[in-house]
């Protein structure tokens, strides 16, 4: 369907309405709704008044070998720095919304207002979007158009607990600079303390 996308708008979740973007995404997401740890924030995506789609922010994966190699991360480097890395952790169009692009232009929207509303809500901004994709799910098509750039394959591996296991399931991972330098910016060494 064709719709005048020049209306969307995503903002973040209001507490008001917390509530029902849970409950959307409990039912129509097919991981549900989990509470995030950490630094997160919610959004939602607008249509001429209407809400179409729900996203979710949190904290970087801690382990992400292909993240940290795309920024030649050493271990302190990363402790320095993946506070300034979100994860887009649901991404959630509602089942009874078709408008040609809106995926896309969602992802746009979010990211261009995604650091100045982490600043607002924790203190610093960011500079990296991440993204992890099941392959035999989703294609990543709505990324690629956003101009996400595709990293590769995860191993499979994911946290339970304090231990890492196979689940058999690797997923894309994309990731999305936030500003111009983000990647030098991100794999400058922390100046020792001395």
């Amino acid at each position: 369907t064709a719709a005048d996308l020049r209306t969307l708008e995503v903002r973040p979740l209001p507490p008001e309405d917390r509530r029902v973007w849970k409950g959307l995404l409990a039912r129509f997401h097919y991981l549900g709704y989990r509470p995030g740890v950490g630094e997160q924030l919610g959004y939602l995506a607008w249509l001429k008044g209407q809400a179409v789609a729900c996203l979710a922010w949190g904290a970087a994966a801690y382990k992400s070998r292909l993240r940290e190699q795309y920024l030649s991360w050493d271990a302190a480097t990363k402790r320095a720095r993946l506070h300034l890395v979100a994860n887009n952790t649901r991404f959630l169009i509602l089942p009874w919304v078709r408008v040609q692009h809106l995926a896309s232009k969602i992802l746009a929207a979010n990211l261009r207002r995604l650091s100045a509303d982490w600043q607002r809500a924790y203190g610093h901004g960011l500079l990296l979007a991440e993204t992890f994709v099941e392959p035999a799910r989703f294609p990543g098509t709505c990324y690629r158009a956003a101009n996400w750039r595709y990293l590769g394959q995860t191993r499979g591996v994911g946290k339970r607990g304090n231990r890492y296991t196979a689940h058999g399931a690797p997923k894309a991972l994309y990731v999305y600079p936030l500003h111009p330098c983000a990647r030098e910016w991100l794999g400058a060494r922390p100046h020792a303390r001395g």
